[in-house]
């Protein structure tokens, strides 16, 4: 993700349309106090304890808007950083650093925050053969930043989008009439390269996915009584995944279960921002 082809072909346009939202025809503010190119030198400093995330869009934030722009990073993806911590230096064009500011920020804030909350539900579930997936439930055009975050705080990414994977989930399975026909249909239809997983809200349900021969089977919003027996009657005839309403809260709850994964839409749609400040601006 953060090589500078996946970055330039991933990731450009979308910082861009993130620049381009919050300066549709000039910064009145920049260009009032600073109306000429100045070097200017500002200061990134963590507020709060948590995992950073993010400082490669950070930095290209203000890299497309001053080619000049510089970098001292003090720390990389993935550290622990402290209230009070220097993570950067940025060096550049006064007027890239006032305007980007917001947009870099947004972006580090985000990440670093999604990878914060992450990285302490993957201490939680240390010691167990349980494996934390994300999901889908991202903001829309943060996708590919938002797993990136996922991943940077310790957890592995669920299918990037519905081209990379079969899941049956319950509308697909009303479509098709049966599970039984919908995973028929979908090894029929999908590649011999993909795996096909069934979501699940019932013990009849996980009995039937499993006689279609289903390859990952979900238990969807099961009591822990349900999942447990759910998961005795699979026995390893497929890979198990708990879901629904999971967070920090109640991932200790299913430490017991033995189940393969958890996904957990809150990484990405409830995790706080960390706290992040650009600070000490000043000409050089």
């Amino acid at each position: 993700m953060n090589d500078p082809i996946t970055l330039k072909v991933n990731a450009d346009k979308l910082i861009m349309q993130a620049l381009e939202e919050d300066i549709t025809s000039e910064d009145i503010s920049t260009n009032a106090v600073m109306p000429e190119y100045k070097k200017g030198q500002v200061e990134l400093i963590c507020k709060q304890d948590g995992i950073i995330a993010g400082l490669f869009v950070f930095q290209r934030v203000f890299e497309l808007l001053d080619d000049t722009a510089a970098f001292e990073m003090k720390v990389k993806d993935g550290e622990e950083v402290k209230k009070g911590q220097l993570l950067a230096v940025v060096t550049g064009d006064i007027r890239a650093l006032l305007s980007g500011e917001r947009t870099a920020l947004n972006y580090l804030q985000r990440m670093s925050g999604i990878a914060t909350y992450t990285n302490r539900i993957v201490k939680l579930l240390d010691g167990s053969k349980t494996t934390l997936l994300d999901t889908r439930k991202t903001t829309p055009n943060m996708r590919i930043f938002e797993k990136y975050a996922v991943k940077t705080g310790g957890a592995t990414n669920h299918r990037y989008n519905l081209s990379d994977a079969v899941m049956l989930k319950d509308n697909h399975i009303g479509a098709a009439g049966s599970i039984k026909k919908a995973v028929q249909m979908a090894r029929d239809y999908a590649s011999f390269v993909n795996k096909i997983e069934v979501e699940t809200e019932n013990l009849d349900m996980v009995k039937e996915a499993v006689e279609a021969g289903a390859d990952i089977i979900m238990l969807d919003n099961m009591s822990h009584d349900e999942m447990k027996e759910a998961i005795a009657y699979i026995d390893g005839r497929a890979l198990t995944e708990c879901s629904g309403n999971v967070t920090e809260e109640t991932i200790p709850e299913i430490l017991d279960l033995g189940v393969d994964f958890v996904s957990s839409g809150a990484l990405t749609h409830s995790a706080p921002i960390l706290d992040i400040s650009l600070k000490n601006l000043h000409a050089m």
